[in-house]
């Protein structure tokens, strides 16, 4: 692992569990087989089920909790209630999720694609990506958060994806800057990788606000020092 990767997993870890009171709640899904609730954590921790919700919201963007949808008995036909259990068997790992071998497969055929084409296909596959993560952050319940509460949780689910993200006011409007790209070398020899990531933010807010148009300002292969992807 380079010192990029490396600080992009501490900076990734750092954010879902920096808070002691989050992982605290982690702990206790994580003993839980049943999982937890959001009402669960409110009523052990002692907050306000808004917090109690954000703190499990940030674990799932993150990859650390998986969300289910669950209708409790005798709960008639209101909406199922959320149920976040520990996402795969519970072991923490660096989160930067890269392959050497594909991504140089992947230049390789970069090579022979032109590039109007490969764009297309890199968002393509950045946007079904973005609202599978998205469907996992807010299964099936069809409630749309806000713009910056659905930009916040983007962040923090490309961060867990090895882009050390953060949201934050640019102009006018909102951006969400990332600092490393899991991409590496391949990224800066081919331009047209960064079309997954704008893709992936796409696909991820149009299921947790609404449709936008992300558009990249910045980026390492253009030689700045960090990636900036703008949202109208």
């Amino acid at each position: 692992m380079s010192a990029d990767d490396f600080a992009a997993a501490v900076a990734a870890v750092t954010s879902a569990f920096g808070d002691p009171t989050r992982r605290d709640i982690y702990l206790f899904v994580r003993d839980r087989e049943e999982g937890a609730t959001t009402a669960e954590v409110a009523e052990r921790f002692e907050l306000h089920p808004n917090v109690a919700r954000h703190h499990l919201e940030k674990l799932a963007a993150g990859g650390y909790l998986d969300v289910h949808l669950e209708r409790l008995e005798g709960a008639g036909a209101g909406r199922p209630s959320k149920h976040y259990r520990i996402a795969g068997d519970g072991e923490l790992r660096f989160p930067v999720r890269r392959d050497d071998l594909l991504v140089s497969l992947l230049a390789r055929m970069l090579q022979v694609v032109p590039a109007g084409a490969a764009e297309r296909v890199a968002e393509e596959v950045g946007i079904e990506y973005g609202s599978n993560l998205a469907h996992q952050m807010s299964p099936g319940d069809g409630a749309h958060r806000s713009f910056q509460a659905a930009l916040h949780a983007v962040a923090d689910a490309l961060t867990a994806h090895g882009f050390a993200a953060h949201a934050e006011s640019r102009g006018n409007g909102l951006a969400i800057i990332a600092e490393h790209c899991p991409f590496g070398d391949a990224a800066v020899q081919h331009p047209v990788i960064c079309a997954v990531d704008r893709g992936m933010v796409k696909g991820m807010l149009a299921g947790l606000y609404g449709d936008t148009i992300p558009a990249t300002e910045a980026s390492r292969p253009m030689g700045d020092d960090v990636c900036v992807t703008t949202l109208a």
